[in-house]
């Protein structure tokens, strides 16, 4: 009785058969292990549809410490993840900045990027990416004493773009703005010229 086979296994085959779609041959020395190498990637980079691996986000009570912070904190950094409409890469640099609401908490800074991390590792466009992002760390905030404002600005390379079709290079930047950062300039154009010379 044959014995059945894994999912992984059959992931494995499937690549097999996509190398040996493009005219490649899946068994000479150097693809052989390939297949495997490709699903176990997959885990890593993909990580962001295992809520087993969603980061907890720590918060702090504002004024805890004796310390009532209500101005602009701001988080920069990089993300990668990969277009869901050609499954390629798109990587770049990210400006978070939010401010915490006298009465409500205050972020590990670290977490930002974590969450940044967890929901770039699917299959996604940036303009969904920014928003998942915003929208999980005012759910973190609470209700109660939401944030008076959440800002997120994305910069990113697409190798849909630069690789193939057009190629060309250039960078898309998308942005999600909530509260004041929304709905007044002052505040918004604070935190575009804190972060503007990293843009």
């Amino acid at each position: 009785m044959e014995t059945e086979r894994t999912d992984t296994q059959i992931i494995e085959h499937s690549i097999r058969d996509i190398l040996s779609h493009i005219g490649e041959n899946p068994a000479r020395p150097g693809l052989v292990d390939t297949p495997a190498r490709i699903v176990k990637m997959w885990r890593e980079i993909f990580r962001g549809y295992d809520e087993r691996q969603k980061p907890e986000i720590t918060t702090f009570q504002n004024g805890a410490d004796g310390l009532v912070y209500d101005s602009m904190i701001i988080d920069s950094g990089t993300f990668y993840s990969m277009c869901e409409h050609h499954a390629m890469p798109f990587f770049g640099t990210y400006h978070f900045a939010y401010i915490p609401h006298p009465e409500g908490k205050i972020l590990g800074l670290s977490k930002i990027a974590r969450t940044v991390d967890y929901y770039s590792a699917r299959l996604q466009i940036q303009e969904r990416l920014v928003s998942d992002i915003v929208n999980e760390i005012e759910a973190v905030l609470g209700i109660k004493y939401p944030p008076p404002g959440v800002a997120l600005i994305m910069k990113g390379e697409h190798l849909c773009k630069t690789m193939r079709g057009v190629k060309k290079q250039g960078q898309m930047t998308s942005s999600s703005l909530t509260g004041l950062f929304k709905t007044e300039s002052a505040v918004r154009n604070e935190f575009l010229q804190l972060v503007k010379p990293n843009i």
